[in-house]
């Protein structure tokens, strides 16, 4: 198992390149269920969970061919109507196979899903929002068995609460659903605007994404397109609050500020300049202090509680205190204890947690916990005097494209190595 060895107080400079984004493309690639033409993808991050997700389409009969940052799925026929557990519980994304299969086939047996150990992330949502378009639905042993005895129709479905999966999954089954599906109080972020230009370039007619209600007119058959995967939000916020903490200026390849929603405006109070040019987001923190700035998690364009953690670590240099709460997962403040090791000053109460900046980190050793956590631990470890280890590298590697490489082509003293435990 590796680690990664980190030598903090180097200002990070140069030009780095954001991979497509991970959240995006687990779900285009499970659009390319809904045709048996060839659905080529662009831009798409070598992960963990990508590889683990393409495991899971060659089980049900997609061929996948990759090559560079282009994947080419292929799904001449479905060739398994079920998803077993050994694959879907290593991964939550995998849960949204079930909706394209059902639309497709008719019928589909899939587990329920696993994933990062962040609280409790139901997945009832998804099976009302299909029950809505005719779908029979019973939970056996673990698995959801569905069935459309008269096929998918199109539905009104309002969501009791904002939910990126949920809409995901939802826009795709209604896509070859008869007749027209309306989804309200339906996620915005980038991701599902992403994913609805890729099912347009297939053939599927939506209107509205990107809004609280979306519109999806079913047709009777997609068919293939080339679809370039937006750039990754998450990553981008991860790199500007590392150069937050780090100090110094990174152009951010591919970047925009439009993706952070308004975490930009949160970043430039915190200390950062952000601004927009000609091939990404260019980030700078020189001779500025970082200021204690309060945030709350909310849905797109709110702050991401994707960046939660990474903001933590932020903050926990800051001149001043910062509340941080956290209103879209419980359990999500599982980084708090490593980065206190790392000498942070951090009371939590409830959903929220106050964090007294300081001006000096110690490097210490430190356990990820989950995928962004992980981050965090790494953003304060660049700032932080002496060597900070950081061990269980495997959350990293399902969101973060070579991270030890991009790190050190921008100065960064940073070294994967392996566990002699």
């Amino acid at each position: 198992m590796d680690k990664l060895a980190i030598i903090g107080g180097r200002e990070l400079y140069g030009e780095l390149a954001i991979s497509g984004a991970k959240n995006s493309a687990l779900k285009v690639m499970v659009a390319a269920l809904l045709t048996a033409d060839t659905l080529t993808l662009e831009n798409v991050p070598d992960l963990a969970d990508v590889r683990q997700l393409i495991q899971l389409l060659t089980h049900l009969g997609v061929e996948v061919e990759r090559e560079g940052s282009t994947l080419s799925l292929t799904t001449g026929d479905i060739s398994s109507t079920e998803a077993p557990y050994d694959i879907v519980r290593k991964m939550r994304a995998s849960f949204n196979v079930l909706g394209p299969i059902l639309a497709r086939e008719g019928k589909a047996r899939v587990s329920l899903p696993g994933g990062c150990a962040i609280g409790a992330r139901p997945v009832d949502l998804h099976l009302k929002a299909l029950e809505a378009m005719g779908a029979q639905i019973e939970l056996d042993e673990g698995y959801v068995i569905a069935t459309t005895p008269n096929g998918l129709r199109g539905a009104e479905i309002t969501f009791p609460f904002v939910s990126v999966g949920a809409t995901e999954h939802s826009m795709m089954a209604a896509a070859l659903a008869v007749g027209e599906t309306v989804l309200m109080n339906a996620a915005k972020e980038p991701e599902i605007i992403d994913l609805a230009d890729c099912l347009i370039a297939m053939g599927a007619r939506i209107e509205g994404a990107g809004t609280e209600t979306i519109r999806i007119k079913g047709v009777a058959s997609l068919h293939g397109a080339t679809h370039q995967v937006v750039a990754d939000r998450i990553e981008m916020g991860s790199y500007a609050m590392a150069v937050g903490a780090a100090g110094g200026e990174l152009l951010l390849k591919n970047g925009r500020r439009a993706l952070l929603g308004e975490a930009d405006v949160i970043l430039e109070q915190a200390g950062l300049t952000l601004s927009d040019e000609e091939g990404g987001l260019r980030v700078t923190k020189w001779g500025r202090p970082t200021v204690g700035t309060n945030v709350e998690t909310a849905p797109f364009p709110g702050f991401p509680t994707d960046l939660q953690a990474q903001y933590m670590a932020l903050m926990s240099l800051a001149d001043g205190t910062s509340v941080i709460c956290e209103k879209i997962f419980e359990n999500r403040f599982m980084h708090v204890p490593e980065l206190m090791r790392l000498g942070a000053d951090i009371h939590i109460d409830g959903q929220c947690a106050t964090v007294k900046g300081k001006k000096v980190l110690k490097g210490a050793p430190v356990m990820a916990t989950d995928l962004r956590a992980s981050m965090s631990l790494i953003v304060a470890g660049l700032a932080a005097e002496g060597q900070t280890m950081v061990s269980r590298l495997y959350h990293l590697d399902r969101g973060f494209e070579r991270l030890d490489e991009k790190l050190q082509s921008v100065g960064a003293l940073v070294e994967r190595v392996k566990d002699e435990d």
